[in-house]
Order: C-alpha cells, then structure tokens, then sequence
C-alpha cells in the first residue's frame, strides 16, 4: 500500500490485511521516521524543526532543543491516541502509531539535503525530489 504516514489510516488498512506498506512523506511529525527507522538523531546535537538553531550551539540551546524535543513527542502522544485507539480495535492488539510505522518496507523520503541537515539514512529509505531528481533533456 502506498501510503502517507502522517495520517495512520492507511498503515491500519496494510497491517490488518498483511500487506507490506510504502511511506511516500516529506517528514512525520515529532520525529516518528527517525525513531521507527531506528535512525540516530540526538536532540543534543540535531536542531528540532522551528527552534532556528543551527548545527553549532552552545548549553542553552542544546538544553532549549532537549526540551523543545520533550514538549513535541507529548504533543504526538496526544494527537495520534485516537489512531492508536482505533488501530488496537481494528487490529485486536495493543498497537501504537510507532509500531504500525515500524513496519514500513520502503520510505520514499522528500528530502532535500540544501533545506536540511543531513542525517544518516537505512537502507529502507529512498531520497527522492530536490537535487535527486534527474533533469530531462
């Protein structure tokens, strides 16, 4: 199933029919992509979206991007519980948003490495558009 994470419906649908799933997404809030692809992504050292750090920072900010991290992932807790919920009824299981995003067989990532900093990539994941994109003759 070709799906976009962000709204869990369609990982619900490939986990209740077995199906392996594709994750066409430019990024998933609270950092899920970088959790359940198991990519390493240190809020010490990685500026958060909407922080404006930079990738050099000093205490204060590293300690500000910490808890900008915290406050985002209650956040996410918060705003996927209803998809959770549904998924456990639908599923008959105990499931959250980051179990169903664990199984992801292949992430079509929109990223663009001149907007972003880069990070390391698994295998699973493609990088697509932006400066990968291939100009036509």
């Amino acid at each position: 199933i070709l799906t976009d994470p962000v709204l869990p419906c369609g990982l619900i649908v490939a986990g209740h029919l077995s199906l392996p799933s594709v994750f066409f997404l430019r990024a998933v809030p609270c950092g899920y992509d970088f959790e359940a692809t198991q990519c390493p992504s240190p809020p010490s050292y990685v500026p958060r979206d909407f922080t404006q750090h930079t990738d050099h920072m000093n205490f204060l900010q590293r300690v500000r991007n910490q808890l900008h991290h915290i406050a985002n992932s209650f956040l996410c807790d918060f705003a996927f519980q209803p998809y959770e919920k549904l998924a456990s009824v639908f599923l008959h299981r105990d499931v959250t948003v980051l179990d169903l995003l664990r199984k992801g067989s292949i992430w079509l990532l929109r990223f663009e490495f001149v907007l972003e900093y880069p990070r390391p990539l698994m295998p699973n994941i493609i990088p697509i558009g932006g400066v990968h994109c291939a100009h036509k003759k």
